[in-house]
């Protein structure tokens, strides 16, 4: 069972998912706000761009956790 319905979240997500939910659903709203609420097939390319970098923001801003093992450290 997801950690996230034990805390009692509703929707299921850790609060990594919800952060980055919560930044995609962000930049969508500003990108269809920037083009008069239309997004034509075009503007998809730039649209992903831009979701990826609110979605990097989000990753880089959390506090770094300890190294995960591979087997090349062993």
């Amino acid at each position: 069972m997801d950690d996230a319905y034990v805390v009692g979240d509703p929707d299921g997500l850790s609060p990594l998912q919800a952060e980055i939910r919560d930044a995609v659903a962000r930049e969508l709203h500003a990108q269809f706000a920037l083009r008069a609420d239309r997004l034509e097939l075009a503007d998809l390319p730039e649209v992903a761009y831009q979701i990826t970098r609110r979605v990097d923001e989000v990753l880089t801003a959390r506090p770094a956790t300890t190294p995960r093992r591979t087997s090349a450290d062993r």
